[in-house]
């Protein structure tokens, strides 16, 4: 057979793509499968960029796609670790409410909690919230226990593994470039040479919109039609003589607008505290620093119809953001809401990440999961956070999915 086709590709090289790849070789051991990913290394961009959480699923709509992957997922994480030898510990954090006006919101994310199944949620007031972190303020806070941390990198790293011995290849530097439609296959242009497919699963994280352009669209709505718009987040860290601030995770009560859990405080698996993100536009898709831009990917957000239904109606919100990116001291107020005793030299520079954050032409920015299926393929068009918490779930998703359209021999 060519060594250069296959029977399914995944192009996107990150969490979601590395755990579709294992699942689809552990259900399907004959398929000729490979992952192309267009860096030099996997999990470069989303997966390697975030705070390491491991969420709970308390935030999310019960019934929704994020709800009820979030808590199979992160069962299934758990249990994947726990075989492989993957570190990662569960802390526990606090969504704490620090307004009068923010209880109902609370009460309201405990619901959905309970909803999703969670266990031992408790609704806690200054007492023991300061038991629990002696150095954080509030009227009154929820207790997750569930949540934990991990570093995804390396979870992502286990993935690719398990999915090579199970006969899958990885390839890396293999940007695709375009697509060729044939009778009965997909030809990839990458940028290490054709690669050819029958079928294909879009994986793209922040160039996902783009690659499903180049493939024909399913029967759909205008309405439906959405795009990528790249937020980014920054960080801060605690000095290390001042992480003794903060002995988990402390989350402010986020902007019910926003599918953004605002700026918080996460010891790490690395047992460092960070601090952030926050989100603000980015002017390019992999706009890491502040200074990036892309003349090419910021004509694409600014020619998009959805972007400024979405400004008009949140432009207020965003210079707020936009303030606090470029103001520490800005940073260091919204912190302190939470852990009043952070000072401004308490902080250092940290990194960024950019969220691939799905907006529709109506301006709204989509808040579920969004996975898409045409003839000959499948496109994640919207996996930001709990992604890489949910990635099995979600891998399982698309797994049924492709099992049944492609009809996939065991």
């Amino acid at each position: 057979m060519d060594s250069n086709k296959f029977d399914l590709v995944i192009v996107g090289g990150g969490i979601v793509g590395l755990a579709t790849a294992m699942r689809l070789l552990e259900k399907h051991p004959r398929l000729k499968l490979a992952v192309l990913e267009k860096e030099s290394q996997l999990a470069q961009h989303q997966t390697g960029h975030n705070s390491g959480v491991i969420h709970s699923g308390i935030y999310y709509k019960p019934g929704s796609l994020k709800a009820r992957t979030c808590v199979l997922g992160r069962k299934a994480l758990i249990d994947f670790c726990d075989r492989q030898g993957v570190p990662y510990k569960i802390c526990g954090k606090l969504i704490v409410a620090i307004r009068p006006e923010e209880l109902p919101q609370l009460e309201e994310f405990a619901r959905r909690g309970n909803a999703n199944g969670l266990k031992d949620l408790a609704l806690i007031g200054p007492e023991r919230l300061k038991e629990i972190e002696p150095h954080a303020a509030g009227l009154k806070a929820l207790y997750v226990p569930e949540t934990g941390i991990i570093n995804f990198r390396r979870v992502a790293g286990a993935f690719a593994l398990r999915a090579k011995e199970l006969g899958g290849e990885i390839l890396t530097s293999h940007e695709v470039k375009g697509i060729r439609i044939g009778q009965e296959e997909l030809v990839l242009e990458t940028s290490a040479g054709a690669v050819r497919t029958r079928h294909l699963i879009n994986c793209g994280g922040l160039f996902s919109d783009e690659l499903a352009q180049k493939m024909p669209k399913p029967e759909q709505a205008a309405d439906e039609d959405v795009r990528i718009i790249p937020f980014r987040g920054d960080y801060y860290h605690l000095v290390p003589e001042r992480s003794n601030l903060v002995r988990g995770l402390i989350y402010p009560l986020p902007d019910p607008l926003f599918p953004f859990l605002g700026v918080h405080l996460t010891r790490t698996i690395h047992d460092e505290v960070e601090a952030g993100p926050n989100a603000v536009l980015a002017f390019a898709r992999e706009g890491y620093r502040k200074t990036d831009l892309s003349l090419t990917d910021l004509y694409k957000i600014l020619s998009y119809r959805g972007f400024w239904s979405l400004a008009g109606r949140y432009w207020k919100t965003g210079l707020a953001e936009f303030h606090r990116s470029f103001s520490k001291r800005a940073f260091v107020r919204a912190l302190q809401q939470l852990v009043p005793e952070i000072r401004d030299e308490d902080l250092i520079p940290g990194g960024a990440g950019v969220r691939a954050q799905a907006v529709s032409a109506a301006g709204f920015l989509v808040d579920d999961f969004v996975i898409r299926q045409t003839a000959n393929a499948i496109h994640v068009l919207n996996a930001p956070s709990p992604a890489a918490t949910a990635s099995l779930a979600i891998a399982d998703t698309i797994v049924g999915m492709a099992s049944q359209a492609f009809a996939l021999r065991h």
